[in-house]
C-alpha cells in the first residue's frame, strides 16, 4: 500500500509541489509568530533583570513599577538605601515618549541615576554620565554623537545599546534622571519607583515592595491580549493547513476512485486504505515543515517584530505537522470508504 500511494505522489508531484509550497507559508507564519510571542516573553524579564534590583517599591495604589500611574517622591529611594539589609536603592523614572533627529519615533523613556541600579549595558560608547546625555537602542539606528530630540529637549547620544525594549519591541532612550523627570514630570521631583539591591524589611504606609516576578508581571499584562490573539491566529493557521492537505488528498481520492474499487474488491480493508492516504498527507505535512524551516529564517529579519524562535517550537511543528497530516487524511479516508467494489469490473 505504501508503494501505490508514494507512486500516486509521483503521479501527482506538481500539485503536491504546489501543496508543499502552501502549506509550508502557513506552517512558517506559525513558527514565526510563535518567535514573537517568545521574544516578548523574553524583552520582558531581559529588561526587568537589567536594573539588577532584586525589588521594587512603588506606591501602594500602583500596579508596578512599569506601569505606574501613581508617583512616589524621589527621596522615597534614599531613605530605603539606609535601611537595614539594603545594599543600594536608585530612583527609577519609567515613561513614554519620542525621540527624533528627523521623524519621531515612539520609544520607552527610562531615567536613572548615573553609575546607579538601571545603568544600562552599552555596546558602543559609553553609559550616561550628566545632563543632556542619553544611550539609545540600536533599533533606533543613531550612532554616538549624534544629536536627538526627546520629548521636545536636545539630547546628545553617548551610547548604543541592544535588546533593550518591551512593549511590543518598542525601543528605549536612557537618561539621567533629572532629564526624565522634565520630560516626563515637568520637572517634578517624582519617580516611578525605587529599585532595591538588597533585602527590604517593611516598608512605610503608602508604599509596597514588588519581587522581580510581580514586577515582570506587571510588565507582561498589557501585552497578554497581544500575546492571545497570537495564540488564537496560530490555531487557524494549523486550521488552515488542514483545509489545503485536506483539499489535496480529497482530490487524489476523487481521481483514484476506481484504483481504490479495485483494492477493495482484491481485499483491502478500510485500514489499508486509510495507510495509503495517511501516508500520503504526512509525507505532504512534513515535507511542507521542513520547508518552512527554511522560509521562517528568510522572513523573520523582515518581520516588524523581533523574532526569537525557540527551538521547541521546531519540534512542536513537526509534531503538530504529523498530527496535520492524519487528520486531513480522514477526509479523503471518508471518500475511498464510499468506494463500490463493483466499480473494479466496470459496474455502476
Amino acid at each position: 500500500m505504501w508503494l501505490i500511494a508514494f507512486r500516486d505522489l509521483q503521479w501527482r508531484r506538481r500539485r503536491f509541489l504546489i501543496a508543499i509550497a502552501a502549506t509550508s507559508l502557513v506552517f512558517a507564519m506559525t513558527l514565526l509568530l510563535t518567535g514573537v510571542s517568545a521574544s516578548l516573553h523574553q524583552q520582558d524579564r531581559r529588561i526587568v533583570t537589567a536594573f539588577g534590583a532584586e525589588s521594587w517599591l512603588v506606591d501602594a495604589g500602583a500596579s508596578g513599577p512599569f506601569t505606574a500611574s501613581r508617583l512616589i517622591p524621589d527621596a522615597v529611594a534614599a531613605g530605603v538605601a539606609t535601611a537595614p539589609g539594603v545594599v543600594r536603592a536608585d530612583p527609577v523614572v519609567i515613561s513614554r515618549s519620542t525621540a527624533s533627529r528627523s521623524t519621531p519615533k515612539d520609544v520607552n523613556l527610562v531615567g536613572y541615576r548615573p553609575g546607579g541600579l538601571g545603568t544600562p549595558r552599552v555596546g558602543k560608547g559609553r553609559p550616561v554620565e550628566r545632563s543632556g546625555e542619553l544611550v539609545a537602542d540600536s533599533l533606533l539606528g543613531f550612532r554616538v554623537g549624534d544629536r536627538v530630540v526627546v520629548g521636545g529637549r536636545p539630547f546628545t547620544v553617548v551610547g548604543v545599546s541592544s535588546a533593550v525594549t518591551f512593549y511590543f519591541g518598542t525601543p528605549t532612550v536612557m537618561t539621567d534622571i533629572e532629564d526624565a523627570q522634565v520630560i516626563a514630570f515637568a520637572g517634578q521631583p517624582f519617580v516611578s519607583a525605587a529599585a532595591v539591591d538588597g533585602r527590604l524589611g517593611a516598608v512605610r504606609a503608602g508604599l509596597r515592595s514588588l519581587t522581580v516576578a510581580e514586577a515582570q508581571a506587571d510588565l507582561k499584562r498589557p501585552t497578554a491580549k497581544g500575546d492571545q490573539t497570537i495564540t488564537f491566529i496560530n490555531a487557524l493557521l494549523w486550521i488552515v493547513a488542514v483545509g489545503i492537505i485536506g483539499s489535496i488528498v480529497y482530490l487524489s481520492a476523487l481521481e483514484r476512485t476506481r484504483d481504490f474499487a479495485v483494492m477493495k474488491a482484491t481485499g483491502a480493508g478500510t485500514g489499508a486504505l486509510l495507510v495509503g492516504l495517511a501516508l500520503q498527507a504526512l509525507v505532504l505535512s512534513l515535507a511542507a515543515a521542513v520547508l518552512a524551516f527554511v522560509v521562517a529564517q528568510v522572513l523573520a529579519p523582515g518581520f516588524p517584530f523581533s523574532v526569537a524562535i525557540p527551538a521547541s517550537a521546531y519540534v512542536t511543528l513537526v509534531m503538530v505537522a504529523a498530527v496535520v497530516g492524519i487528520v486531513a487524511s480522514g477526509v479523503g479516508l471518508r471518500r475511498a470508504v464510499r468506494v463500490d467494489p463493483a466499480l473494479a469490473f466496470g459496474g455502476a
